[in-house]
């Protein structure tokens, strides 16, 4: 057929519905096999869709419009791609033809031209010379056109006649533009759409909070010991890894350690079943102009710090651009998120369904703690452990961030795996 329809593919099955954002292609451009036309948008990532063969394309779909998998959303001619390749042997065809027919001409016009064109007899070239003219500018009156003295002193003449260039005056700089004015007592209102991934993170948070029985508990960990840890080593670990040794993997590492010792925390109910996982996918929350993104870092277990580091770097780069995978996207059964990162002191962050469990970290502040008899200054950080209370009991989530809070004191026995 001439003209083939392109539909929405499907994307996953807990996917029935798209946003598509934008065209990347014009309607009516001739475009390539496989060449991205547009942009639609998932409830967990952004994703191109590409074209099916060479030709025209046809616009189907609007921008900002809800389009159903299996949708139609362009048309692609195909004829037009043979048009095209057709026009284009046509018009190198003619092009040759065009140039073998100029070659004569030129060929022509050379063979007019001599030495002695343009070239100034000893007397012209010093009168020339003492009126600093260039001889090129003078027109040959001679044999063969060279110039001559007669051809010189009238260059003279018409240069002592010339009436001097007027002056140009300087451009007149541009106004600058007037400073903003701030309205007060403004009164206008401003409306835009919800992005699909917005009005997804919406229906989730509030799906979480209606269907768990959510309850957060606190507790405060000194970070002197991972924050002398880091300074000891960390021109080493760069050296060798080419990456910074960072929080988060000191504290996923420490939470998937705990979360293999307290299966109940890396569990999630499925119907009237729970699920329990022997591994650790944990999910890393990323600020993405978008939203929050929480893709997971699987088996983080078995990896090494180093390893979890360029795993969240990775992420990160691609949910910034817009480039995460559905795959990439799907899985988890812990999360951390970092306020702190933002400034945030203490907040109760709300659990990522199905799992039944998250930990939010936060900003480190410098604050006085007793210590063996004492007061001393130490680097600390509070730690909030939002949980589902259907799968977790009080005394579970209270030992859990125990467990973490004296892995992070005492990073050794992390490393040692004590």
């Amino acid at each position: 057929m001439p003209v083939i329809e392109l539909k929405i593919p499907n994307l996953g099955e807990s996917i029935s519905t798209v946003t598509f954002s934008k065209w990347l292609k014009p309607d009516g451009a001739t475009i390539a096999m496989d060449e991205p036309l547009c942009e639609i948008e998932t409830e967990k990532a952004n994703q191109e869709l590409s074209a099916d063969a060479a030709g025209k394309l046809i616009w189907v779909a609007k921008e900002g419009e809800d389009l159903e998998i299996g949708a139609l959303f362009a048309k692609i001619d195909t004829d037009a791609a043979a048009d095209t390749g057709s026009n284009s042997g046509q018009s190198a065809g003619s092009s040759t033809k065009q140039q073998e027919s100029l070659a004569p001409v030129q060929e022509t016009g050379s063979a007019k031209s001599t030495y002695a064109s343009g070239t100034p007899s000893p007397a012209a070239a010093k009168i020339l010379a003492e009126e600093n003219l260039d001889p090129a500018g003078v027109a040959g009156t001679g044999r063969d056109g060279r110039i001559t003295k007669d051809d010189a002193l009238k260059a003279v003449e018409n240069k002592t006649n010339t009436p001097p260039p007027t002056p140009t005056p300087p451009p007149t700089p541009a106004p600058a533009p007037p400073p903003a004015i701030h309205t007060a007592f403004s009164r206008i209102d401003r409306r835009e759409r919800m992005t699909r991934m917005r009005r997804t993170i919406a229906k989730r948070l509030v799906s979480a909070k209606n269907n768990t029985a959510m309850l957060t508990t606190f507790n405060e960990v000194d970070m002197t010991g991972v924050m002398e840890l880091r300074e000891k080593y960390q021109e080493a670990f760069v050296k060798k890894y080419g990456i910074k040794l960072g929080f988060m993997s000191i504290f996923a590492k420490a939470c998937a350690k705990v979360l293999l010792e307290m299966p109940e925390v890396n569990a999630f109910i499925d119907g009237e079943e729970i699920v329990y996982h022997e591994y650790a996918d944990i999910s890393i929350a990323i600020s993405t102009p978008t939203g929050l993104v929480v893709p997971p870092v699987r088996n983080v277990e078995s990896l090494g710090f180093a390893e979890v580091e360029m795993k969240i770097k990775e992420l990160s780069v691609k949910a910034r651009d817009g480039k995460l995978s559905l795959e990439e996207m799907s899985g988890g059964t812990f999360t951390i998120t970092n306020g702190g990162v933002f400034g945030s002191l203490m907040s109760t962050p709300i659990i990522n369904e199905p799992q039944s469990a998250i930990l939010g970290m936060h900003a480190i502040k410098d604050r006085p703690v007793a210590l063996n008899g004492e007061v001393k200054i130490r680097p600390m950080m509070y730690l909030a452990l939002s949980y589902d209370h259907r799968v977790i009991d009080g005394s579970t989530s209270v030992t859990f961030l125990v467990k973490v809070k004296n892995l992070i004191e005492d990073p050794v026995t992390l490393l040692l795996d004590l």
